[in-house]
């Protein structure tokens, strides 16, 4: 049953024996994630030196068997979480049906309107981080480790440029981050009384304009969201672009100065490539686990006030 118990206890009740082999197939993927970058870095070498075509051959098909290998990995892979998120998110909405059954209580509009809003749509959200949220920051912290350590291995001047893209979001992304946060509460809450004003009401009715001027906050909190968001995005685009330059500008004078191959220059562009997607997904699982966090601290203290009536109100902002 749902009580008191963090997110990740709840996220391991629910699918514990499935994270286990979730993480195995995540080790896979991201046990692989340089490998790609050393075959372009050789072919380019080799074409560069005038090198046979015979090993060129026979290091693109072992590239294609890679990508092979990777691709059908994330194929099971994604189907494996979203699984685990579609039954994580119908446990959900059997516990509550069945906290509410057990419960001896009668149901208030106010219980029956705040039931309906997580039934229908809050517990969704919930249950979809369940199926990436243990094995989303492993396969993108293991990605971002095995190809950081693979380009300061290669040059680890240029790795520095790297290192100055990535460094200053870790203090710009969490304060952004709680202003949305902050905005996710206030547009639950409202949307729960939405739910109890039409459970009242029998119906979508609105004779005093208060269901208006709801829907309008949640329009407010929605355009506060997004620009807080995009704004973000805006931020973490602009300071890849940046690494791009900075990789083409002192790796143009490594090569210039003979102090380093071109296929170096190339494995370090497609290594920012493959930094700044694991990077941004990392970011986007950040995002989530916070507005999760809240999202699942509000249906839990529901779900404890309609278990403990007389020591709890029924329903908590």
């Amino acid at each position: 049953m749902l009580g008191d118990r963090s997110l990740f206890s709840f996220i391991w009740q629910v699918s514990g024996a499935h994270q286990i082999g979730i993480a195995g197939l995540t080790v896979i993927l991201f046990a692989v994630g340089a490998v790609p970058l050393e075959i372009q870095r050789r072919i380019v070498n080799i074409a560069t030196d005038g090198g046979p075509y015979r090993s060129i051959a026979l290091l693109a098909l072992l590239y294609a068997a890679i990508a092979l290998i990777e691709g059908a990995t994330k194929l099971v892979l994604n189907i494996y979480r979203n699984w685990v998120s579609e039954s994580a998110t119908r446990w959900l909405r059997f516990n509550l049906l069945e906290i509410v059954a057990l419960s001896s209580a009668p149901t208030s509009p106010q219980s029956e309107g705040v039931q309906l809003s997580i039934i229908v749509a809050e517990a969704e959200p919930i249950g979809s981080f369940v199926g990436d949220g243990m094995s989303q920051p492993l396969l993108q912290i293991g990605i971002l480790i095995t190809v950081i350590a693979y380009l300061i291995f290669l040059q680890p001047a240029m790795a520095l440029v790297v290192a100055i893209v990535f460094l200053p979001q870790l203090f710009f992304v969490p304060v952004m981050q709680n202003a949305i946060n902050r905005r996710v509460v206030q547009k639950t809450s409202t949307m729960r009384e939405v739910s109890i004003a039409i459970v009242d009401a029998g119906g979508a009715f609105d004779r005093n304009g208060e269901q208006r001027e709801r829907l309008q906050d949640v329009f407010v909190f929605n355009m506060g969201i997004y620009k807080i968001k995009f704004t973000m995005n805006f931020a973490i685009n602009l300071m890849t672009q940046i690494g791009y330059i900075g990789i083409l500008s002192l790796g143009g004078y490594f090569v210039v100065t003979k102090a380093t191959e071109i296929g170096t220059v190339i494995a370090f562009l497609s290594g920012l490539s493959k930094i700044a997607a694991p990077w941004d997904d990392l970011i986007d699982w950040y995002r989530n686990l916070r507005i999760t966090q809240v999202k699942y601290d509000l249906v839990r203290r529901v779900a404890q006030g309609i278990r403990e009536p007389k020591s709890r109100p029924a329903v908590q902002p």
